[in-house]
């Protein structure tokens, strides 16, 4: 499968590269990347989602996000994750090898096959691509869900204007993550061609720097 540019071209060093993603995934690492947040920001995700649920989710994530997502689930739900790059894959893989309730596939998270799910996890995905991606993303996510399912983003977004990190903020953007400015400016519903078939909830975290969206399939579940 070949690797989208933008990951090639901007995040090699930090996704392709093995000695990079043994240092990167890492619990300290991460939480320290989103200034103390990473496991309120995992726990907002991990709690809209109901034990026995299936859930795919959009990509591997560093940390411990894919096995308290698998665990929250529960023995008779189903957590599927799927990734662009076999490096994660592979890594993801051996992380969940005692989760009986997960699996991982090679897979681009704007092709991910054509099961319905309950619900539908993108945890810090959307940022790393630029626009036409995040549109195409998050149509083919918002496509897979079951009438009354969820898919939650949790991802960055625009810090008030008071932040006291916002230029810092500004400044990495500019420097290593050039796609995620636009979530500052435009809201995750504005990628979706049918935002009017879903209910859509947002939440601010840490002063605005950080989005849970959560949008619902309009239609009774099950």
């Amino acid at each position: 499968m070949p690797i989208p540019y933008y990951l090639a071209q901007t995040y090699a060093w930090a996704y392709l590269r093995p000695r990079a993603v043994r240092l990167l995934d890492r619990e300290i690492v991460v939480n320290a990347i989103l200034w103390g947040n990473y496991h309120r920001l995992v726990q907002a995700a991990c709690t809209q989602f109901r034990r026995g649920e299936h859930v795919l989710q959009a990509a591997s994530v560093y940390g411990s996000q894919p096995s308290r997502l698998a665990d929250h689930l529960g023995p008779t739900g189903r957590l599927t994750v799927l990734d662009v790059s076999r490096l994660q894959v592979e890594r993801l893989r051996a992380k969940l090898a005692t989760r009986a309730n997960a699996s991982v596939r090679l897979a681009d998270a704007t092709a991910p096959g054509r099961e319905s799910y309950d619900g539908v996890c993108c945890f810090f995905l959307l940022h790393e691509m630029p626009d036409a991606y995040k549109r195409r993303t998050v149509n083919a996510l918002l496509a897979r869900l079951k009438p009354g399912g969820r898919a939650v983003f949790v991802d960055y977004a625009g810090p008030r204007w008071f932040h006291p990190l916002r230029g810092l903020m500004w400044l990495v953007n500019r420097w290593l993550e050039p796609y995620a400015a636009s979530l500052w400016r435009n809201p995750i519903s504005s990628f979706a061609d049918q935002a009017g078939q879903f209910d859509w909830n947002e939440r601010r975290l840490f002063l605005g720097l950080y989005q849970v969206v959560v949008a619902r399939r309009r239609g009774l579940s099950g």
